[in-house]
C-alpha cells in the first residue's frame, strides 16, 4: 500500500468549500493519497501507510501509534491536543503540531458576546418572541470594567479590540501567571491583578482565555460577581463548574454565562436556560480562519514529509528522537 495522509472529514463540509481549501488539499495530493476519515478514534486499522494526519478532535489510540510505522506528523486543526496523546506520539517519534491562527475569530467572538451581554440582546429577543415588549436596563461598554483572565495570544487580541470600546474612563483588568504580564498589560493600558477573585468582584464582564483541563471557576468565585455582570467562556467548558454557574445564575449572582460548548454531556444542565448561552465550538471558526487553519496544517504536513521542521511543534523534545532525526534534514 502506498503512503496516505488522513484528513478529517470536516474538510469536506460544503459550508466551507472554497478555492483556497481545494488548492490546499491538492497540495497534499502531490505527496500522498488523501483519505478522509469519519471515525471517532483512530485505531490500528487506520494506520497502514499513514505518513501524516490532519486531525480534528479524534481520539488517537495507542494501537494506532504502534501500527503507524510511517507516521511523521499529527497536525491538529486548532489548538486543542488533549485527545492526541502527545506523550505516546513523542515516544513513537511523531511530531505533533497545533495551528494557532484563529486568534482573531475567537477574540471577535468574545467581543461580540461582551456586547450582546451588555445590551441584554438574548433577553430582549426572548421577551419579544414571547410577547413581552417592555423596556429593560442595558449597559454601555464605555466607562465599564472588563476583565480578561488569561493574556495569551487570544487574550491579547481581545484586549486590543476592547480597549477603544472601553474609552478613557473604562477599566481593563487582566490576570495571568506569565512573567511578562506587566509589560504586556501596559500595551493595552490594562491593570494587572494577581488574584482572579479581584476580576470577579470588580468587573461588569469577564472573558476567560485559559488552557488546561482544570475547573478554575467555582461557586465561591461566582458568588463574588455583581448581579448585573456576565461571564464569557470562549475557551473550554471545563474551566467553569457547570452546576455551580447554573445555580449561581438562578440565585441572581450574575446575569449571563456564555460558553462555546454545546448543550450536551455535563452542559445538558443548561438546556433551555434563558440566560446561559451555549454555542457549538464555533468561536474560532469563520470563513477566513478556516482557510488559515487549512493552510497552516497543510504546510506543517508538507514540511514534515519534505524533512523540514514544521511550525508550532507542540512536543519539541521529539526532535531528538532517533526516528525524527532520521527524516528531518533541515
Amino acid at each position: 500500500m502506498g503512503q496516505k495522509i488522513l484528513v478529517m472529514n470536516n474538510l469536506q463540509n460544503p459550508e466551507f468549500e472554497s478555492e483556497a481549501r481545494a488548492k490546499a488539499l491538492d497540495r497534499l495530493r502531490e505527496y500522498a493519497e488523501v483519505e478522509f476519515y469519519t471515525a471517532s478514534e483512530l485505531a490500528a486499522e487506520h494506520a497502514e501507510g499513514a505518513v501524516g494526519v490532519l486531525a480534528d478532535s479524534v481520539v488517537f489510540t495507542p494501537q494506532f501509534y504502534a501500527a503507524a510505522r510511517d507516521l511523521r506528523i499529527v497536525a491538529r486543526w486548532g489548538v486543542g491536543f488533549e485527545k492526541v496523546d502527545v506523550p505516546r506520539a513523542t515516544d513513537c517519534g511523531v511530531l505533533v503540531t497545533v495551528s494557532p491562527v484563529h486568534m482573531v475569530a475567537v477574540a471577535e467572538y468574545a467581543i461580540a458576546q461582551w456586547m450582546a451581554t451588555l445590551k441584554r440582546a438574548y433577553t430582549l429577543n426572548r421577551n419579544s418572541h414571547a410577547g413581552d415588549f417592555r423596556i429593560i436596563k442595558t449597559y454601555e461598554a464605555r466607562g465599564s470594567c472588563l476583565g480578561i483572565w488569561g493574556l495569551g495570544r487570544i487574550g491579547q487580541a481581545m484586549a486590543e479590540r476592547a480597549r477603544p470600546l472601553l474609552g478613557d474612563s473604562g477599566r481593563l483588568l487582566v490576570c495571568d501567571i506569565r512573567s511578562d504580564i506587566c509589560e504586556i498589560a501596559a500595551q493595552y493600558n490594562a491593570e494587572v491583578v494577581d488574584d482572579p477573585r479581584d476580576l470577579f468582584e470588580a468587573c461588569d464582564a469577564i472573558s476567560l482565555h485559559l488552557s488546561g483541563d482544570d475547573t478554575v471557576v467555582t461557586y465561591d468565585l461566582l458568588c463574588a460577581m455583581q448581579p448585573h455582570a456576565s461571564l464569557i467562556n470562549p475557551s473550554r467548558g471545563n474551566l467553569v463548574d457547570d452546576e455551580a454557574v447554573n445555580r449561581a445564575i438562578k440565585e441572581e449572582r450574575l446575569y449571563y454565562y456564555v460558553v462555546d460548548d454545546p448543550v450536551n454531556q455535563t452542559r445538558a444542565i443548561h438546556k433551555d436556560h434563558p440566560r446561559i448561552i451555549c454555542t457549538n465550538h464555533n468561536a474560532g471558526i469563520s470563513v477566513e480562519s478556516a482557510i488559515r487553519l487549512d493552510e497552516c496544517c497543510v504546510e506543517q504536513i508538507i514540511a514534515a514529509i519534505e524533512g523540514r521542521t514544521p511550525d508550532h511543534v507542540l512536543n519539541p523534545e521529539v526532535l531528538d528522537h532517533p526516528r525524527v532525526r532520521g527524516f528531518l534534514n533541515a
